[in-house]
């Protein structure tokens, strides 16, 4: 009987942890973010999105714009695991259409990394790009 309750007695670690009961499923996962640490990690990166170069900026509203037209329900964009190769595409259509307007052209690498920050963002509900 005694071997019993030394189990079931609380480990010394659970106190330490101040928590009693199971873990809710976001603790359970190393890595996850609340919804609050969340919203929190979009608030961050919406302000140091507001530090780039007009430029940027621009490019920024105008994929943001063109990604609108991508942004339904059942997109790729939403996929747990979107494919590679075709958000590759989706950024070489994107850069045809800034070579066509702007006077300097951005990089392919630039508008890559736009875009997936931008995708990004819709997916964890944050505000797009147009609206700045």
């Amino acid at each position: 009987m005694e071997i019993y309750s030394q189990w079931t007695q609380p480990l010394p670690g659970d106190k330490a942890r101040g928590w009693n009961g199971p873990l809710p499923f976001y603790m359970a996962y190393p890595g996850m973010l609340t919804p609050r640490q969340e919203a929190a990690v979009l608030q961050d990166l919406e302000y140091l999105q507001q530090l780039y170069p007009d430029d940027v900026k621009r490019y920024r509203r105008r994929i943001a714009q063109i990604l609108d037209k991508t942004d339904y329900e059942g997109s790729m964009i939403y996929d747990e695991y979107p494919d590679r190769y075709s958000l590759r595409q989706l950024a070489d259509s994107i850069c045809r259409v800034l070579e066509k307007e702007e006077e300097k052209a951005p990089g392919e690498e630039l508008i890559q990394v736009l875009l997936f920050t931008e995708v990004y963002k819709r997916r964890h509900g944050g505000p797009r790009a147009a609206i700045f």
